[in-house]
Protein backbone atom coordinates (compact mmCIF):
# COMPACT_ATOMS: atom_id res chain seq x y z
CA UNK A 1 0.00 0.00 0.00
CA UNK A 2 1.39 3.46 -0.99
CA UNK A 3 2.46 5.60 2.52
CA UNK A 4 0.64 8.61 2.79
CA UNK A 5 2.91 12.00 3.05
CA UNK A 6 -0.19 13.58 4.56
CA UNK A 7 -0.20 14.65 8.16
CA UNK A 8 -3.15 13.35 9.92
CA UNK A 9 -4.95 14.76 13.04
CA UNK A 10 -7.68 12.63 14.85
CA UNK A 11 -9.91 14.75 16.97
CA UNK A 12 -11.46 12.10 19.49
CA UNK A 13 -9.25 9.55 20.10
CA UNK A 14 -12.06 6.89 21.61
CA UNK A 15 -12.67 3.64 20.33
CA UNK A 16 -13.24 4.35 16.71
CA UNK A 17 -10.66 7.28 16.94
CA UNK A 18 -7.96 4.90 18.35
CA UNK A 19 -9.07 2.04 15.33
CA UNK A 20 -8.10 4.14 13.10
CA UNK A 21 -4.76 5.32 14.54
CA UNK A 22 -3.83 1.56 15.12
CA UNK A 23 -5.05 0.55 11.56
CA UNK A 24 -2.90 3.37 9.45
CA UNK A 25 0.10 2.10 12.00
CA UNK A 26 -0.63 -1.62 11.34
CA UNK A 27 -0.64 -1.02 7.56
CA UNK A 28 2.71 1.42 7.51
CA UNK A 29 0.65 3.84 5.42
CA UNK A 30 1.57 6.14 7.70
CA UNK A 31 4.31 6.90 10.40
CA UNK A 32 3.91 7.24 13.64
CA UNK A 33 5.29 10.73 13.29
CA UNK A 34 3.00 11.96 11.19
CA UNK A 35 -0.18 10.96 13.34
CA UNK A 36 -1.52 13.09 15.97
CA UNK A 37 -4.81 13.16 18.56
CA UNK A 38 -6.18 15.24 20.49
CA UNK A 39 -8.97 14.50 23.78
CA UNK A 40 -10.58 16.09 27.07
CA UNK A 41 -8.93 13.12 28.78
CA UNK A 42 -5.43 13.74 29.65
CA UNK A 43 -4.86 10.14 30.87
CA UNK A 44 -6.38 8.95 27.38
CA UNK A 45 -3.64 11.08 25.73
CA UNK A 46 -0.81 9.55 27.73
CA UNK A 47 -2.50 5.63 27.22
CA UNK A 48 -2.64 6.57 23.27
CA UNK A 49 0.96 8.35 22.78
CA UNK A 50 2.47 5.07 24.88
CA UNK A 51 1.33 2.61 23.40
CA UNK A 52 1.53 3.77 19.59
CA UNK A 53 4.32 6.29 19.62
CA UNK A 54 2.05 9.30 18.29
CA UNK A 55 1.89 12.78 18.92
CA UNK A 56 -0.70 13.80 21.06
CA UNK A 57 -2.54 17.36 21.89
CA UNK A 58 -4.72 18.92 24.53
CA UNK A 59 -5.76 21.15 22.73
CA UNK A 60 -7.99 21.22 19.17
CA UNK A 61 -6.67 24.27 17.80
CA UNK A 62 -2.89 22.64 18.72
CA UNK A 63 -4.00 19.93 16.43
CA UNK A 64 -5.65 21.69 13.40
CA UNK A 65 -2.38 23.91 12.89
CA UNK A 66 -0.39 20.59 12.78
CA UNK A 67 -2.24 18.28 10.01
CA UNK A 68 -3.32 18.49 6.66
CA UNK A 69 -6.49 15.87 7.16
CA UNK A 70 -8.64 16.23 10.36
CA UNK A 71 -10.75 13.60 11.50
CA UNK A 72 -13.56 14.29 13.74
CA UNK A 73 -14.24 10.98 15.46
CA UNK A 74 -16.21 12.86 18.65
CA UNK A 75 -19.88 12.01 19.44
CA UNK A 76 -22.80 13.53 17.35
CA UNK A 77 -24.23 15.03 20.10
CA UNK A 78 -20.78 16.98 21.01
CA UNK A 79 -20.05 17.65 17.70
CA UNK A 80 -21.90 21.47 16.89
CA UNK A 81 -20.32 22.58 19.93
CA UNK A 82 -16.75 21.27 19.01
CA UNK A 83 -17.11 22.83 15.51
CA UNK A 84 -18.72 26.01 16.76
CA UNK A 85 -15.32 26.75 18.70
CA UNK A 86 -12.68 25.35 16.03
CA UNK A 87 -14.45 25.50 12.64
CA UNK A 88 -13.12 28.94 11.55
CA UNK A 89 -9.14 27.77 12.27
CA UNK A 90 -9.33 25.00 9.58
CA UNK A 91 -7.92 25.90 6.73
CA UNK A 92 -9.75 25.32 3.10
CA UNK A 93 -6.32 23.56 2.07
CA UNK A 94 -7.30 20.92 4.95
CA UNK A 95 -9.18 17.55 4.19
CA UNK A 96 -12.11 17.17 6.65
CA UNK A 97 -13.19 13.60 7.16
CA UNK A 98 -16.20 12.88 10.21
CA UNK A 99 -17.29 9.79 10.69
CA UNK A 100 -20.19 11.41 13.32
CA UNK A 101 -23.16 9.32 12.36
CA UNK A 102 -26.30 11.22 11.35
CA UNK A 103 -24.55 14.36 10.66
CA UNK A 104 -24.66 15.89 7.30
CA UNK A 105 -22.76 17.46 5.18
CA UNK A 106 -24.60 20.42 4.45
CA UNK A 107 -24.41 20.82 8.52
CA UNK A 108 -20.89 20.15 8.56
CA UNK A 109 -20.13 22.62 6.00
CA UNK A 110 -21.78 25.41 7.56
CA UNK A 111 -18.99 25.31 10.17
CA UNK A 112 -15.92 25.53 7.88
CA UNK A 113 -14.71 27.81 5.43
CA UNK A 114 -15.78 28.50 1.79
CA UNK A 115 -14.75 25.65 -0.12
CA UNK A 116 -13.60 23.45 2.64
CA UNK A 117 -13.54 19.56 1.53
CA UNK A 118 -15.30 17.79 3.60
CA UNK A 119 -15.83 13.71 3.64
CA UNK A 120 -18.70 11.98 5.16
CA UNK A 121 -17.84 8.48 6.65
CA UNK A 122 -19.90 5.70 8.20
CA UNK A 123 -17.68 2.96 9.27
CA UNK A 124 -18.77 -0.11 11.56
CA UNK A 125 -17.47 -1.91 14.68
CA UNK A 126 -15.62 -4.62 12.78
CA UNK A 127 -12.74 -1.90 11.86
CA UNK A 128 -11.82 -2.23 15.08
CA UNK A 129 -9.77 -4.94 13.98
CA UNK A 130 -9.27 -4.14 10.63
CA UNK A 131 -12.58 -5.89 9.32
CA UNK A 132 -14.81 -3.22 8.74
CA UNK A 133 -16.51 -1.72 5.58
CA UNK A 134 -16.63 1.90 5.34
CA UNK A 135 -18.75 4.23 2.90
CA UNK A 136 -18.09 7.64 1.80
CA UNK A 137 -20.11 10.04 0.72
CA UNK A 138 -18.09 13.43 -0.94
CA UNK A 139 -18.80 16.94 0.02
CA UNK A 140 -19.33 19.47 -2.76
CA UNK A 141 -16.02 20.64 -2.51
CA UNK A 142 -14.26 17.15 -2.39
CA UNK A 143 -11.98 16.14 -5.53
CA UNK A 144 -10.33 13.13 -6.59
CA UNK A 145 -7.16 13.74 -4.83
CA UNK A 146 -9.76 13.97 -1.37
CA UNK A 147 -11.42 11.07 -2.19
CA UNK A 148 -8.18 8.47 -2.69
CA UNK A 149 -6.92 10.10 0.55
CA UNK A 150 -10.22 8.78 2.36
CA UNK A 151 -10.21 5.46 0.60
CA UNK A 152 -6.47 4.77 1.94
CA UNK A 153 -7.41 5.95 5.31
CA UNK A 154 -9.94 3.99 5.86
CA UNK A 155 -9.01 1.13 3.16
CA UNK A 156 -6.32 0.13 6.49
CA UNK A 157 -9.79 -0.75 8.30
CA UNK A 158 -11.23 -2.68 5.89
CA UNK A 159 -13.60 -2.69 2.94
CA UNK A 160 -14.52 1.09 1.41
CA UNK A 161 -17.28 1.68 -0.78
CA UNK A 162 -18.36 5.25 -2.06
CA UNK A 163 -21.88 6.00 -1.93
CA UNK A 164 -24.06 9.28 -2.75
CA UNK A 165 -25.45 10.88 0.65
CA UNK A 166 -28.53 9.94 0.29
CA UNK A 167 -27.82 6.04 0.48
CA UNK A 168 -25.93 6.79 3.99
CA UNK A 169 -29.05 6.22 6.43
CA UNK A 170 -29.27 2.96 4.76
CA UNK A 171 -25.80 2.28 5.11
CA UNK A 172 -26.27 2.76 8.22
CA UNK A 173 -29.56 0.44 8.92
CA UNK A 174 -27.70 -2.20 6.89
CA UNK A 175 -23.38 -2.34 7.85
CA UNK A 176 -23.99 0.57 10.82
CA UNK A 177 -26.23 -1.57 12.89
CA UNK A 178 -25.38 -5.07 10.83
CA UNK A 179 -22.73 -6.21 13.31
CA UNK A 180 -25.50 -6.50 16.14
CA UNK A 181 -28.03 -8.98 13.88
CA UNK A 182 -25.37 -10.62 13.33
CA UNK A 183 -24.01 -10.88 16.86
CA UNK A 184 -27.48 -11.84 17.72
CA UNK A 185 -27.77 -14.49 15.45
CA UNK A 186 -24.31 -15.99 16.35
CA UNK A 187 -25.64 -16.07 20.16
CA UNK A 188 -28.74 -17.66 19.02
CA UNK A 189 -26.92 -20.12 16.84
CA UNK A 190 -25.15 -20.91 20.16
CA UNK A 191 -27.38 -21.63 21.99
CA UNK A 192 -28.48 -23.65 19.66
CA UNK A 193 -26.22 -26.03 19.92
CA UNK A 194 -26.33 -26.06 23.88
CA UNK A 195 -30.48 -26.68 23.46
CA UNK A 196 -28.86 -29.64 21.49
CA UNK A 197 -26.39 -31.03 23.77
CA UNK A 198 -23.15 -29.18 23.07
CA UNK A 199 -21.03 -27.39 25.71
CA UNK A 200 -21.41 -24.00 25.46
CA UNK A 201 -17.82 -23.08 24.61
CA UNK A 202 -18.00 -25.25 21.80
CA UNK A 203 -21.17 -24.32 20.32
CA UNK A 204 -19.70 -21.11 20.11
CA UNK A 205 -16.55 -22.12 18.41
CA UNK A 206 -18.19 -24.06 15.89
CA UNK A 207 -20.95 -20.74 15.47
CA UNK A 208 -18.04 -18.35 15.13
CA UNK A 209 -16.30 -20.09 12.43
CA UNK A 210 -19.35 -21.81 10.65
CA UNK A 211 -20.36 -17.45 10.53
CA UNK A 212 -17.04 -16.66 9.26
CA UNK A 213 -16.75 -19.56 6.88
CA UNK A 214 -19.73 -18.88 5.14
CA UNK A 215 -19.18 -15.29 4.58
CA UNK A 216 -15.99 -16.05 3.67
CA UNK A 217 -17.46 -18.35 0.96
CA UNK A 218 -19.32 -15.61 -0.58
CA UNK A 219 -16.05 -13.34 -0.93
CA UNK A 220 -13.71 -15.88 -2.42
CA UNK A 221 -16.09 -17.78 -4.66
CA UNK A 222 -18.38 -14.51 -5.80
CA UNK A 223 -21.54 -17.19 -5.93
CA UNK A 224 -24.90 -15.43 -4.68
CA UNK A 225 -25.94 -16.52 -1.27
CA UNK A 226 -28.97 -18.14 -2.39
CA UNK A 227 -26.59 -20.38 -4.97
CA UNK A 228 -24.29 -21.77 -2.00
CA UNK A 229 -27.54 -22.18 0.41
CA UNK A 230 -28.68 -24.59 -2.54
CA UNK A 231 -25.49 -26.68 -2.38
CA UNK A 232 -25.97 -27.20 1.21
CA UNK A 233 -29.45 -28.12 0.89
CA UNK A 234 -29.92 -32.32 -0.46
CA UNK A 235 -33.77 -33.09 -1.14
CA UNK A 236 -34.90 -34.45 2.08
CA UNK A 237 -32.28 -33.87 3.94
CA UNK A 238 -31.25 -31.74 7.73
CA UNK A 239 -30.71 -28.71 6.35
CA UNK A 240 -33.89 -27.80 4.51
CA UNK A 241 -35.86 -29.13 7.34
CA UNK A 242 -34.45 -26.32 9.50
CA UNK A 243 -34.61 -23.51 6.62
CA UNK A 244 -38.34 -24.72 6.37
CA UNK A 245 -38.38 -23.41 10.25
CA UNK A 246 -36.40 -20.46 9.35
CA UNK A 247 -38.87 -19.28 6.84
CA UNK A 248 -42.13 -20.26 9.13
CA UNK A 249 -40.35 -18.00 11.11
CA UNK A 250 -40.06 -15.34 9.06
CA UNK A 251 -36.21 -14.88 9.75
CA UNK A 252 -35.95 -13.00 6.14
CA UNK A 253 -38.69 -10.59 6.62
CA UNK A 254 -37.51 -9.83 10.23
CA UNK A 255 -33.98 -9.27 8.92
CA UNK A 256 -35.74 -6.89 5.71
CA UNK A 257 -37.67 -5.32 8.63
CA UNK A 258 -34.91 -4.22 10.84
CA UNK A 259 -32.73 -3.06 8.32
CA UNK A 260 -35.38 -0.44 7.03
CA UNK A 261 -36.50 0.13 10.93
CA UNK A 262 -32.53 1.20 11.38
CA UNK A 263 -32.69 3.41 8.22
CA UNK A 264 -35.96 4.82 8.88
CA UNK A 265 -34.19 5.66 12.63
CA UNK A 266 -31.45 6.80 11.22
CA UNK A 267 -33.11 9.51 8.89
CA UNK A 268 -35.02 10.83 11.77
CA UNK A 269 -31.92 11.41 13.63
CA UNK A 270 -30.65 13.04 10.93
CA UNK A 271 -33.50 15.28 10.87
CA UNK A 272 -32.77 16.33 15.02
Amino acid sequence: MTQLSVRIGCLGGGAMGEAILQGLLRSQIVSAERLWVSDIRPERLTALREKYGIKVCERNQELIKAVDVLILAIKPQSLAEVLQDIGQQVSSQQLVISIAAGIGLDFLQRFFPANTPLIRVMPNTPALIGEGVSALALGQFAGPEHEAVGRQIFGALGQVVVVAEQMMDGVTGLSGSGPAYVFLFLEALTDAGVRVGLSRDLALTMATQTVIGAARLVQVTGQHPAVLKDMVTSPGGTTIAGLHVLEEGKMRGTLISAVVAATERSKELSKK
